[in-house]
């Protein structure tokens, strides 16, 4: 098992980086815009892309290669309290939440024609989700999505995404919490083997919000989705959880970065994932900064791999940046290993069959993050679908 681990708190302002080979560039000095040219094509040995397959994934880098039109995107259920609305390139409500930092999301935001708004009124308590639905995927198609909940609500969102044999998504979501509300979002991913994807999901945080950020990726042949933060009030409060099932031959890709730019700010970051097959890759890549002004901030960040087969490869490579001195707390743990051999050897020592014993303990090893969702009909879905991963290992 390989591990990496840090916890500060209370120190002097100065960088502090745990990982694999992480980065010597400051995330405070990254580069954001809505200008593709500012992008070059990448070559595969930058920082943000050394992990990625470039062969795999140029088809999404190019603008010139995506068809006409957007990718399709339907709603599925729209609870009172909530607005949905479809605006063309230049609208007001568009390009408010932080700017693109990759080539793959400038790209999405370049190629895409019109986008959703989805608003939900200030101070509505949502009595169920808002369901999103992308599952009739074809050709090479760019999707932006805008999600603007009012001060005070309380909401959830859950945007699926399934099918698309042989076609390629660029996609961009906004998130805009306002003060004071308590918001999840929900992004599930069970494409078809054969499909790419590249996701720039882009999370502002109001003064006192909750906000709940939420990652599943079960299919593609290559999926890479990048979420980024921006606290804009003291008081915010973030949890980002993610789940990944990697089989053989995918890529699956999953990048984070929480910007403390605000007092008084809380963030957790969760991922966890299980690898079986030849060629099975993640990559997690979890950055958080703590600014020089963000007094207070107190944050931790996880990620755990399960490799349940010979030839499956997980990266994992947190890093955290520290500005500032008085801080609660902040700390990163990174862990990639394979079955606990003691926990089988209990189980089979109870007369519980190998294949069962091996489910169980991947099953327990989920389940402490898919409780945290606090959706029951996505924590049941869930559930079913690893079964299915699982009994396919079996096979």
């Amino acid at each position: 098992m390989t591990t990496s681990e840090g916890t500060v708190a209370a120190t002097a302002a100065r960088p502090h980086s745990h990982g694999l080979a992480p980065s010597r560039v400051t995330r405070a000095d990254r580069l954001a815009s809505f200008d593709l040219d500012a992008f070059p094509f990448p070559t595969g040995r930058e920082e943000d892309w050394r992990f990625t397959p470039m062969r795999r994934i140029e088809r999404l880098l190019h603008p010139e290669d995506f068809d006409e039109g957007d990718a399709p995107l339907a709603l599925r259920q729209l609870p009172d309290g909530v607005s949905v609305h479809v605006v063309e390139r230049g609208d007001e409500a568009l390009g408010t939440v932080l700017a693109p930092t990759d080539r793959a999301a400038a790209v999405a935001w370049d190629r895409f024609e019109s986008a959703t708004v989805v608003t939900i009124a200030a101070q509505a308590v949502l009595d169920s989700p808002v369901l999103l639905d992308v599952s009739a995927l074809e050709g090479t198609r760019a999707q932006n999505v805008v999600i603007r909940a009012g001060e005070l609500c309380e909401a959830t969102v859950i945007l699926t995404h399934s099918g698309g044999a042989g076609a390629a998504l660029a996609q961009g979501i906004e998130v805009e919490a306002g003060d004071g509300c308590h918001l999840s979002v929900v992004a599930v991913h069970e494409w078809d083997d054969t499909t790419i994807h590249t996701a720039s999901h882009r999370v502002a945080i109001g003064r006192d919000a909750q906000v709940r950020h939420i990652v599943v990726t079960l299919g593609g042949d290559l999926v890479r989705v990048n979420a980024e933060t921006d606290f804009r009030g003291p008081g915010g409060n973030l949890e980002m959880l993610g789940l990944y099932f990697v089989d053989a031959g995918q890529h699956l890709e999953h990048r984070v970065f929480v910007d403390h730019s605000q007092p008084k700010c809380y963030s957790r970051v969760t991922y966890k994932g299980a690898l079986q097959g030849k060629d099975a890759h993640s990559v997690w890549i979890g950055d958080c900064l703590i600014r020089e002004v963000a007094d207070g901030t107190d944050t931790y960040e996880l990620n755990r791999n399960l490799v349940l087969t010979e030839g499956a490869k997980a990266d994992s490579v947190p890093n955290l940046e520290i500005e500032n001195g008085e801080i609660e707390g902040a700390g990163h743990a990174s862990a990639t290993g394979r079955f606990d051999d003691e926990q089988l050897f209990y189980l089979m020592s109870r007369g519980i069959p190998e294949v069962e014993a091996r489910r169980l303990v991947v099953r327990g090893f989920f389940a402490e993050l898919i409780d945290q969702i606090g959706v029951p009909a996505v924590q049941e879905h869930l559930m079913a679908a690893i079964e299915a991963e699982l009994a396919r290992s079996a096979q």
